[in-house]
């Protein structure tokens, strides 16, 4: 799916990732930079842009695959070996439930496998003696990308396969002129359910190769990475169900 600019804004305004736990460490600075917090430090005028913004606290990187979690558009397989009349493969509609013969409507969107699996289990209960339940990952729904700031068309995108983060850009319009294309942050969802922050570097001939993964958040800022706290808090609520990029709550 792919928004124009306006369409981009009035949704995000509408307005889920935890962050690192108040321990956790923070966005390492480039080198050369001297000033430590959770903001790089760009130079004077940078602080400038910067002032007013939330802070937001951000996990340690890490390549460490997540746990895989539902979201709308997954079709699960559902088995019940003692009651097998009561086998599904049902979609996650948009509202993030699955309908269950029984038991209705469940909550399905940002549960592993594993979660589901024990909730399923707990709602046949009242309905079954001693109830075994298998959930299984049936197909896997669209592979969505956000990409937004300084691109021809800010937007949430479809992945097509396998791509870095040049080519989202490129899914994305292409970058402005008034792109900073050396300062590009992803975001992504972590292990633990920790918010991380990287710079990548996609200006010049070489640029970064970054694969992306599902539901990463690509910003190309216009001057530096100070425009991060706006822009994240502009787009927290518009995320899918189970992100939280709450400022105020370092947890989710």
């Amino acid at each position: 799916m792919l928004l124009g600019r306006r369409q981009l804004v009035l949704l995000l305004a509408a307005a889920p990732l935890a962050a690192c736990a108040s321990g956790g460490s923070r966005m390492p600075l480039p080198a050369g930079h001297r000033r430590p917090g959770l903001l790089p430090d760009f130079g004077a005028e940078e602080r400038d842009r910067s002032q007013g913004f939330v802070d937001i606290p951000f996990a340690d990187w890490s390549e460490a695959e997540p746990e895989y979690r539902l979201y709308p558009g997954d079709q699960i397989d559902v088995r019940l070996p003692t009651a097998t009349e009561l086998n599904q493969q049902p979609r996650v509609g948009p509202d993030g439930r699955i309908a269950m013969p029984l038991i209705g409507q469940v909550m399905a969107a940002d549960r592993t496998l594993a979660e589901l699996q024990a909730d399923l289990s707990d709602a046949y209960a009242t309905q079954l003696v001693r109830p075994i339940v298998e959930v299984s990952l049936r197909e896997a729904g669209p592979l969505k990308v956000f990409v937004g700031g300084e691109v021809g068309q800010p937007g949430v995108y479809d992945m097509p396969g396998d791509i870095d983060a040049l080519q989202a850009v490129i899914m994305a319009g292409g970058f402005r002129p008034s792109a900073n294309r050396g300062e590009v942050a992803l975001i992504r969802r972590g292990v633990g359910d920790r918010r991380m922050l990287r710079k990548v570097d996609l200006s010049g001939r070489t640029p970064e190769n970054v694969a992306l993964r599902r539901f990463d958040i690509l910003y190309v800022s216009r001057s530096g990475l100070g425009e991060l706290a706006a822009f994240m808090s502009q787009i927290r609520d518009a995320l899918p169900i189970g992100f939280s990029y709450s400022l105020n709550d370092p947890y989710r």
